[in-house]
């Protein structure tokens, strides 16, 4: 059969539960090692990747999409500042199994966190991408959010600076 007519796997996003850590943690493991949509070069340990989801869990902010039985992509999103005076805005993080892009995963996994943290209450959403992460600047165009501006060099990784675009969505 032509490889374009042959059927996608189905993909079923759920709530995240604390027995989806390892796997979680082995995708976030990954982006840290081998891309620049985490800007860190410290992976996380088992403990360090439990207690970061549990924060998720506890705020309800924490996603996975499953495709044939297995974690395939995460998604949540959390307090986009620590101060009061940003309560009501959100930030978002999706990820996406090297394996499985191009499935839809990612789409679902951020209509997810979009419903919750509408049903939650929260004003708006930003996503802060690395600005030549085409890949995640198109999906969040799709999903609605527009660019609000890009900061130059704030980052840097692998021996480079980078430069941050951001994005916004209004969920109210």
């Amino acid at each position: 059969m032509n490889p374009i007519y042959e059927r996608r796997p189905a993909v079923e996003v759920r709530p995240a539960r604390p027995g989806d850590a390892e796997a979680i943690r082995t995708i976030r493991n990954h982006a840290i090692e081998h891309s620049t949509a985490l800007w860190t070069q410290t992976p996380q340990s088992p403990a360090e990747g439990a207690a970061w989801l549990a924060a998720h869990l506890e705020r309800g902010s924490a996603f996975v999409a499953e495709v044939e039985g297995e974690v395939a992509g995460f998604a949540v999103y959390g307090p986009w500042r620590k101060l009061d005076g940003y309560r009501h805005t959100v930030d978002d993080s999706v990820y996406v199994r090297e394996d499985r892009h191009g499935l839809g995963i990612g789409s679902a996994l951020l209509a997810a966190l979009i419903a919750s943290a509408r049903e939650a209450g929260h004003h708006v959403m930003i996503a802060d991408i690395e600005a030549e992460n085409s890949s995640s600047i198109r999906l969040h165009e799709r999903s609605g959010f527009h660019h609000v501006g890009t900061v130059p060099e704030v980052g840097s990784k692998f021996g480079r600076w980078l430069d941050l675009t951001i994005m916004r969505l209004p969920l109210t």
